[in-house]
């Protein structure tokens, strides 16, 4: 994507279902799930390079015996630092202890991170927040075993502010406001209680306090906790969590917003925010991955039971479609297809962009993420130019010379790279006109293939902010002096801001809304602006469930098409010689080609939790007001 845009994290669970004995005879090591785990984020990096975390517990310990590790990390490769830390630290313990080289038991009494249950986290800093106490997971502690909670997620709440409150309410003192210590302490809150509970229980019963401690364990209903915790959460999320005496789970919010797969068999249960990555580190086939169900949680009691539960009520899926535009892998079989559909819905509006002039026409892409759709769109204009091909034969009725036929036939589309991306230049000066003169040397250009009569079509994942292209490859695809150069986005016009994980808060940032504005002046109807604020103003007290989504009312003054027009301008300057224009994919194309991913809320403004109008409006708000802050 040639703007940059953050997202906001990946997790992995790995739950071992035999002793660390049976991995070392099978695979070689008792170190297996920890082998596991690196890949498994390595295998996520793309979510989030800030930072990243890992923890571990060690089932069935003799009191007195460490059974908790945690590493977090911030540093410029996070990942391989904290696994540098943990082979560093295993290394030593077994060059300091000869002994435990083949003794498991050793091993997992003395050795940290040696466990059967591992989380592991990769996050993007968010808010200008990158220290590394706001690395996942995230530790809750206590002397009793049950209480001791890990969490990790890939989430954003939109009523951070509201389940605070509900916290002081119950009597709590929260150290911060941050969402994740929020939730943590609420799900802490109901564990608890539900522990307390259990051990009266057990009391009334006759069992001694000690007598106690396994049978806690084996009686906590994880589901019920959960159930209390998230009754008033708003946002999208894949919450993972970690019980002391070995419970985990990991829940998935109501509209299915974050992503969540899963995979077990007799031997493991892995979770992870992408299923290619479950297909690749334990060989397994796609089927076999099976992706957890909005509302529900996939909870593995200390036992090894595995269980399904719907913890809330299902809404109506609102899969984030940005995960299968950009955020997720790849290789996953069903985005790969889906990209490349994207990019095959475009052609219409580039042929009629091009005026159906192939021939001097060359097409490329916007490295990296880009290339999937790129090859959609090349199989459509091949599309295309065989349809071409055969009428042009047809139409000579038998009489066309073998010379001709060839000419016909050896048309092809004219494919080059054309943006190269220098991925080792860093705009470090923050100075405007220096950081600019940076800025539009990110990317390389191929001098020599275009000829000044060629349309050059360049697709990418998406346009956000416009910079990058205005800056930059706007600038570099016009020294290489085609006629007109098409920018094509295979996502539709980003018009709202996202509040369940993507770094895009503020309105004023987005070149749609800009342009927008700029046609509200152009037709003397910017007293609307005003308006609309008032609007929003006047709904900042309601309950969420009143709120409406007011900013709608401007863009709906104007067509995509005229839109896009004036986005087409914002990408330009006087400096640029050739034709631009910009095209969009149309919302409905977006739903043919991702069918199951219908969270299209940065485009249509229609969010699927009752948060997210509360959030639009604030951010309008704050860009009328000039204020800097962020919707949420």
């Amino acid at each position: 994507m040639s703007d940059a845009l953050k997202h906001e994290c990946g997790i992995a669970l790995i739950r071992l279902l035999k002793p660390l004995e049976f991995y070392k005879e099978k695979y070689g090591s008792a170190f297996y799930g920890v082998n596991k785990m690196y890949l498994m984020m390595e295998k996520q990096h793309n979510r989030g390079q800030d930072g990243a975390g890992f923890a571990s517990i060690k089932l069935d310990t003799e009191p007195g015996e460490r059974y908790i590790s945690r590493v977090r990390s911030i540093a410029q490769q996070p990942i391989q630092d904290i696994f540098a830390q943990i082979n560093s630290r295993i290394n030593k313990e077994l060059s300091e202890n000869p002994e435990y080289a083949d003794d498991v038991e050793l091993q997992k009494r003395h050795i940290p991170y040696v466990g059967e249950l591992l989380l592991g986290h990769v996050r993007y800093g968010t808010f200008g927040k990158n220290s590394v106490e706001s690395v996942h997971p995230f530790l809750r502690q206590n002397n009793w075993m049950h209480r001791n909670l890990i969490v990790a997620g890939n989430f954003n709440m939109t009523n951070v502010n509201q389940l605070f409150d509900g916290l002081v309410r119950l009597g709590q003192h929260p150290k911060e406001k941050a969402d994740t210590i929020t939730i943590m302490e609420k799900i802490g809150h109901f564990l608890d209680d539900a522990v307390s509970k259990k051990y009266k229980q057990l009391k009334a019963e006759g069992y001694s306090k000690r007598e106690c401690s396994p049978i806690i364990a084996e009686r906590l209903n994880v589901a019920k906790i959960l159930k209390r915790a998230a009754k008033n959460w708003d946002g999208g999320y894949a919450m993972a969590g970690l019980l002391g005496h070995g419970d985990s789970f990991v829940l998935r919010d109501p509209a299915g917003i974050r992503p969540a797969y899963y995979y077990k068999d007799d031997e493991i249960v892995v979770v992870a925010s992408e299923r290619p990555v479950i297909q690749t580190v334990f060989n397994v086939d796609f089927d076999k991955v099976v992706e957890l169900d909005p509302g529900h949680a996939i909870i593995t009691k200390k036992s090894g039971e595995v269980a399904i539960k719907k913890i809330l009520e299902p809404l109506e899926r609102k899969a984030c479609s940005f995960e299968r535009i950009y955020f997720s892998r790849g290789s996953d079989a069903e985005i790969y297809q889906e990209r490349k559909n994207l990019g095959k819905l475009l052609m219409p509006k580039v042929l009629e962009a091009i005026d159906n002039d192939t021939k001097n026409s060359v097409f490329s892409y916007i490295p990296n993420t880009a290339e999937t759709s790129f090859f959609g769109m090349i199989d459509s204009i091949e599309k295309h130019l065989n349809e071409k091909k055969t009428k042009a034969i047809l139409d000579g009725g038998g009489k066309l010379s073998a010379e001709h036929v060839t000419e016909i036939l050896s048309e092809r589309p004219r494919i080059e790279k054309i943006a190269i991306k220098d991925v080792k230049l860093r705009t470090f000066i923050t100075e405007d006109s220096s950081r600019d003169d940076l800025v539009a040397h990110v990317y390389d250009a191929t001098y020599g293939v275009i000829k000044p009569q060629d349309n050059l079509v360049i697709i990418d994942d998406s346009i956000v902010r416009g910079t990058t292209l205005k800056k930059s490859i706007i600038k570099m695809m016009d020294r290489l002096h085609p006629k007109k150069i098409v920018v094509v986005s295979s996502a539709p016009q980003i018009r709202y801001p996202d509040c369940y994980g993507i770094d895009m808060a503020r309105l004023e940032d987005l070149i749609a809304f800009r342009a927008m504005l700029d046609l509200l002046k152009e037709n003397n109807k910017y007293h609307m602006v005003e308006e609309v604020y008032h609007k929003c103003k006047e709904q900042v007290d309601l309950d969420d469930k009143h709120v409406k989504n007011f900013v709608k009312e401007l863009y709906d003054q104007f067509t995509d098409e005229e839109i896009s027009a004036k986005i087409s301008e914002l990408i330009c300057d006087d400096s640029i010689n050739a034709e631009v224009q910009a095209i969009f994919q149309t919302v409905d194309n977006l739903h043919t080609a991702c069918p199951k991913n219908l969270g299209d809320w940065y485009f249509t403004g229609d969010y699927p939790t009752p948060g997210g109008n509360r959030v639009v409006n604030r951010a309008f708000i704050n860009f009328f007001e000039g204020n800097k802050e962020r919707a949420y």
